[in-house]
């Protein structure tokens, strides 16, 4: 068994090559071997965003607070609200963020593949976060 206390790990801001806007990183957990899942709270504040990438086996995202935006390639932008739940499938394209008006919160959890959990891709433009 393993508990990491809160407080115990140091809130990151969002790198700039990954990120728009004002991003924080809360890292949550990370397995230790052969276990391949990490999780982290990710806050957004308003009009902030991840750019478009993808993930080798997928990723979860649990809206904890606020209000936020989310979209696949070629799909609308959707809102998301907390208690949302969102699964973007292994090799899917797309980006997440916040709302303009809203800060937004998720829990987001992926699995890393030959250690990699993510691929970043261009940033996201302003036409494509406004929808």
């Amino acid at each position: 068994m393993k508990i990491t206390r809160v407080g115990t790990q140091p809130s990151n801001p969002g790198p700039q090559d990954w990120f728009t806007g004002r991003v924080r990183i809360d890292p949550l957990f990370a397995a230790d071997a052969p276990g391949r899942t990490s999780g982290a709270a990710v806050t957004f504040e308003p009009g902030a965003r991840t750019a478009w990438h993808t993930h080798p086996l997928g990723q979860t995202l649990i809206v904890t607070q606020g209000v936020g935006r989310v979209q696949r390639e070629g799909g609308p932008v959707e809102t998301i609200h907390p208690g949302d739940v969102v699964w973007f499938p292994a090799g899917e394209k797309h980006w997440h963020g916040a709302s303009p008006d809203t800060a937004m919160t998720h829990i987001a959890i992926q699995e890393s593949e030959g250690g990699t959990a993510v691929t970043w891709l261009e940033k996201v433009s302003d036409a494509d976060y406004s929808g």
